[in-house]
């Protein structure tokens, strides 16, 4: 059943995999201990490379975010699937969006400093990530935000084969560029707006990292 479930802190700090990981990752190794143990040959070829997709899918380096003020970060791994104004949804400010396919890293992170204003979860569909009302008709979480230099808001949208997105913040927590903020399992995409005032730093179909690349800079800064 999907659901969107609610972890504090960051957990995903400690180790070099998220901790959602572990319940696909130990039962995997498991098997393959004891296919091997009875030279299930097949079997176990199977299970190794299904073992090393877990690995790369629930992966979770560290992350040192780029310092200086007016910086709008990438909030995941993937693939710009649109960098333009916000027109559609009647705002001055920027639109971005990231399409994560199953061998990007999966945690997402807080794009800029400041507070979780809001948060909002909404039950949908699980139609291909990468069309564009994915955005509106399937399983997604919305954050806002509070920063100094004004209002931002991102959101997690679950893919066609996701069926649960995870978040690490709650409302009211305050949040450091960079943080890891929550994951959405297997291929999805995170959707960006950024306010008035701000200049792109990226282009459609280039390749972005979370907690690295720069999405857009404020103007003059």
């Amino acid at each position: 059943m999907s659901e969107i479930q609610a972890i504090s802190g960051n957990p995903g700090g400690r180790l070099p995999f998220a901790p959602e990981g572990w319940p696909f990752i130990i039962p995997t190794l498991l098997l393959l201990t004891v296919s091997v143990a009875l030279q299930w040959w097949v079997p176990s070829i199977i299970l190794v490379l299904l073992l090393t997709f877990m690995l790369n899918f629930f992966r979770d380096p560290e992350r040192l975010a780029p310092a200086g003020e007016g910086l709008f970060i990438c909030p995941a791994d993937g693939k710009v699937i649109r960098a333009d104004s916000d027109a559609d949804g009647g705002q001055s400010g920027l639109r971005v969006d990231i399409f994560m396919n199953v061998f990007d890293v999966h945690v997402n992170r807080a794009p800029m400093s400041g507070r979780i204003t809001h948060m909002k979860y909404f039950p949908g569909n699980f139609i291909n990530a990468s069309f564009e009302h994915a955005g509106e008709e399937n399983e997604r979480n919305r954050f806002e935000m509070e920063t100094e230099s004004g209002k931002i808001a991102f959101t997690q949208i679950a893919g066609l084969v996701a069926r649960r997105i995870v978040s690490y913040a709650a409302v009211g927590d305050h949040v450091e560029a960079g943080q890891r903020i929550g994951m959405i399992r297997f291929g999805s995409r995170v959707n960006c707006e950024v306010p008035a005032g701000y200049e792109l730093c990226v282009k459609l179909g280039d390749k972005v990292v979370a907690g690295k690349t720069i999405v857009a800079r404020k103007a003059g800064g």
